[in-house]
């Protein structure tokens, strides 16, 4: 089924037949209408005041599609992911322990609830650059077909296939 209409009734799939070109913009509809009542995660930036101290805030939330989240009008990069708690009473731990667990803190009293997932440093990706040829983030047009580089080690695969993987694992 073409991408018009969103996502292949018949296979629950995302894209069209092979041969025709769908756009990362279209792809990313199309998963946004796939991920309708998934469950999301929160997006949280860095703030600091004199009176409240550092703390991450609330500014979103967004489906977490591996490399990718996905807002209902924005592609993002992902960066930093935490889950955000209280650091307790952590003794002589490592530096980085004790860095991790003031960034968990941080999105506790910033507004998140003890253990919800908080992405933070993400990138906006810019769609319309990919559809003219170029790339953003892990996104990039290679030959007319919207590609995904799935890590930074790793090499591209189409955007329709990483999108259906990605949305199958969340769905569980």
């Amino acid at each position: 089924m073409c991408i018009d209409s969103a996502v292949d009734a018949a296979t629950g799939r995302i894209g069209s037949y092979p041969g025709d070109v769908d756009t990362a913009a279209d792809l990313m509809d199309a998963a946004r209408a796939a991920l309708a009542g998934a469950p999301r995660e929160g997006l949280g930036e860095e703030r600091e005041s004199r009176w409240r101290g550092r703390r991450i805030v609330r500014v979103g939330e967004a489906w977490h599609l591996g490399v990718l989240l996905l807002t209902g009008t924005r592609a993002l990069a992902t960066a930093e992911v935490l889950r955000a708690a209280d650091p307790g009473r952590r003794g002589y731990t490592a530096e980085s322990a004790r860095e991790r667990a003031a960034r968990r803190q941080e999105a506790l009293r910033g507004g998140f609830a003890a253990g919800e997932v908080v992405h933070v440093g993400w990138t906006v990706i810019d769609v319309d650059a990919v559809d003219a040829g170029g790339s953003s983030g892990p996104l990039a047009l290679l030959d007319g077909v919207p590609q995904v580089r799935w890590s930074t080690a790793g090499g591209y695969m189409p955007l329709a296939a990483y999108l259906d993987e990605r949305i199958d694992l969340l769905r569980g």
